[in-house]
């Protein structure tokens, strides 16, 4: 067994949870500040752009969670068992097996937006020049989705097998690239034709091109644990059902992620473009949530993965616990920060005063729970490296139900507006991360 391996196996659990973890959380912060500042940039274009984007978000989480999330959380799950196991050959094989997975991901979600986008579009709310734009940006986006979905893939694998710090300096180079196209792109600078929202999507292809390419590389390199080897190009049905195994259930969290969105998304859209702005200014910052706790989950998956693999069962729940209460203290605390500070960070972004008090709303009832999305994420991609995706699952599909139904009844016979929707989408959160805890510490990795 090699040493990174081993300590993976052995090394205390929470400074090693940190090694691991800061790498990504650099990078996937550096990524959320990318978010923000091509919210930046689309501001400068007015508010349908900034609520063509709103509407449009819903697609580009969808994407990113199932490829990185889903997809990605399995891979490295997979990776990191056949490590602790100490087979390094089927480490190799599945690579090929994740990399037919993303590519068959990302045409089948773009064949779905091609026969149902406009439709799921326009019953959001969008009509006109905001239904066009956010239209436009989905097609490209999705138009090169097998860009993302392969970069996850590998990146995903390098950090199966232990290497956090290779995947996450190059999300943080293709960062730096991201934001240089953005500008370009959306805001004409550098003498780049400006292409308005779209811009945005063709600079998120171009970052991710740039990842493809040199995760490829990496695993082509001598230096790589794991390799990407023309002689393991074999497909076994095995190999396919164990990423399955974690991938199938997992895919079904950012669906409901998304429907939670979606629904949301239409009932705010009931009040106008300004409200559906400002919210979607609250949820990009809550987007910002994601790629912190990601950084502690990737880790966590991997440290998982590798105690299940070696049948260490009892350091994996610990592994579990630790990372989740530290994920959640981090997200809290920030989530409490902007709640407390929102005229230091929304007219940033927000274009005139209705959308900068939507926003205001929103992050000040639910920026308090993000304690709880980051206690649950964490701990759900925690579940992944242990392949026990059921109590996860559940909680997804509680806060869905909370928040959507919630939503609409606060609406519709409670007469709350819009802080109805956003308490509803608050108590979903609670409860998220409160089901995922509670299973942990009873038992499901064990009764999986």
């Amino acid at each position: 067994m090699d040493k990174k391996t081993g300590k993976l196996l052995h090394d205390p659990i929470f400074p090693l949870l940190l090694r691991m973890s800061a790498p990504n959380t650099v990078a996937f912060l550096i990524q959320a500040i990318v978010v923000l500042a091509e919210i930046w940039f689309l501001s400068k274009l007015g508010t349908t752009s900034l609520a063509a984007i709103a509407l449009a978000f819903p697609v580009v989480m969808l994407t990113q969670q199932m490829a990185h999330g889903a997809l990605g959380g399995a891979v490295s799950s997979s990776i990191a068992r056949s490590l602790g196991s100490d087979d390094i050959d089927r480490a190799e094989n599945l690579i090929w097996h994740a990399i037919v997975i993303s590519s068959s991901g990302a045409l089948i979600l773009l064949v779905t937006f091609l026969l149902l986008g406009e439709y799921i579009l326009v019953v959001l709310g969008g009509t006109g020049e905001l239904l066009k734009e956010s239209l436009a940006y989905c097609l490209v986006f999705l138009s090169g989705g097998f860009l993302i979905w392969i970069s996850g893939s590998l990146g995903a694998v390098i950090r199966g097998s232990g290497d956090m710090r290779f995947p996450a300096l190059m999300m943080i180079f293709s960062s730096g690239l991201q934001v240089f196209f953005s500008a370009g792109f959306i805001l004409g600078w550098y003498g780049f034709p400006k292409l308005g929202i779209v811009g945005a999507a063709l600079s998120a292809l171009i970052s991710s091109g740039f990842l493809t390419v040199m995760m490829i590389l990496k695993l082509k390199s001598k230096s790589s644990l794991v390799k990407l080897n023309f002689s393991r190009l074999s497909f076994k049905k095995d190999l396919f059902k164990d990423i399955f195994n974690v991938a199938l259930p997992a895919s079904l969290s950012p669906f409901f992620t998304v429907g939670t969105i979606l629904a949301l998304t239409g009932l705010v859209g009931q009040f106008g473009e300004s409200a559906l702005a400002g919210y979607g200014i609250g949820s990009r910052v809550e987007f910002l949530m994601i790629p912190l706790v990601f950084g502690i989950g990737t880790a966590m998956t991997t440290m998982v993965g590798t105690n299940m693999g070696a049948k260490n069962i009892e350091r994996s729940e610990h592994i579990g616990f630790l990372g989740g209460m530290f994920a959640g203290a981090l997200s809290g605390f920030i989530g409490l920060i902007l709640a407390l500070t929102p005229d230091l960070w929304i007219n940033l972004f927000a274009s005139d005063e209705a959308t900068y008090l939507v926003t205001k709303q929103y992050i000040q009832i639910v920026g308090v729970c993000y304690l709880f999305q980051g206690l649950g994420l964490s701990i759900y991609f925690a579940s992944q490296g242990a392949s026990a995706m059921k109590w996860p699952i559940v909680a997804t599909v509680v806060r869905f139900i909370v928040a959507a139904l919630g939503g609409w009844m606060t609406i519709n016979y409670f007469s709350l507006g819009l802080n109805g929707i956003f308490y509803s989408a608050a108590a979903g959160m609670t409860l998220f991360g409160l089901i995922i805890l509670i299973s942990l510490k009873l038992g499901a990795w064990r009764n999986f």
